[in-house]
């Protein structure tokens, strides 16, 4: 007879793969790790390595980070240059080459 041991449930880890994907729309380049270590986190869940799915979850929300604050910085700044520029041209009289 083989003693009774209480079973735990799976560790779960979350993957941090719906901000890595909203994330691709703002920054791609910053993005694309943050997917890949995503996509690593269950693999290593299933296979035992809470350890390795933990570090793995930890970088794609790390890339995940920043690929959404240089995105939304981006879009910021081309949002004042385009706004700035309108107010330069509306302050001209509106004729940005005078002869």
């Amino acid at each position: 007879m083989q003693p009774e041991y209480p079973s735990q449930p799976p560790q779960q880890i979350d993957n941090n793969m719906t901000m890595s994907i909203v994330a691709i729309f703002l920054f791609w380049p910053l993005a694309i790790p943050a997917i890949i270590n995503a996509s690593k986190v269950n693999p290593l869940l299933q296979q035992g390595d809470f350890a390795g799915a933990q570090a793995a979850a930890t970088e794609s929300k790390k890339w995940s980070k920043w690929a959404l604050i240089v995105g939304i910085a981006w879009i910021a700044i081309v949002l004042l240059c385009c706004v700035g520029g309108g107010m330069l041209g509306a302050i001209s009289g509106g004729n940005a080459m005078s002869y």
